[in-house]
């Protein structure tokens, strides 16, 4: 059963999906109309599972699911990942490209490659206090708390750590 996110509960369960590029507002309204009707028909064993999903940024997908309610299993976890599977490449969105580390550089976002993030701090074009987008946390709640984050909160603090010794 679909409800809005600003209505799932605070410790449901979150998955979040960053596209590859810019999403347009027609194509977020496209993903959104289709997580809403997958949503709605989302089950783990004959169990409709209360959840929600919205884009944010025009880049990132955020699933959530209130398993107070009900557990999602692990086939339908993987169905909802196959959403994102079927639904990208006729966006030509890739939902699961990992390569990119995104940030909020004065509320513009940019992304830097995960594997040069060691020499984006090196040279400093990554700071401790620089906003990024922390899409390892778990819960609503963890989300709203810290998805967005200073660099040196989240797991990126171990760059900053080398750098000082």
């Amino acid at each position: 059963m679909y409800i809005p996110f600003d209505q799932i509960d605070f410790e449901a369960r979150v998955w979040i999906y960053q596209a590859n590029r810019t999403l347009t507002n027609d194509e977020v309204g496209t993903l959104t109309e289709t997580l809403k009707a997958a949503l709605d028909e989302w089950e783990a064993h004959g169990q409709k599972l209360t959840a929600s999903g919205k884009v944010f940024f025009n880049r990132f997908i955020v699933i959530a699911v209130d398993e107070n309610k009900a557990l999602p299993s692990g086939c339908s976890i993987d169905k909802s990942v196959h959403w994102l599977q079927e639904i990208g490449p006729r966006l030509g969105v890739d939902f699961f490209d990992r390569s990119l580390m995104y940030l909020d550089d004065r509320d513009e976002l940019q992304s830097i490659p995960v594997s040069g993030i060691k020499s984006a701090v090196a040279s400093e074009e990554l700071f401790p206090d620089t906003t990024v987008f922390d899409n390892t946390v778990t819960t609503k709640a963890q989300w709203m708390k810290r998805w967005k984050a200073r660099a040196d909160a989240t797991w990126l603090k171990r760059y900053f750590s080398e750098q000082q010794a």
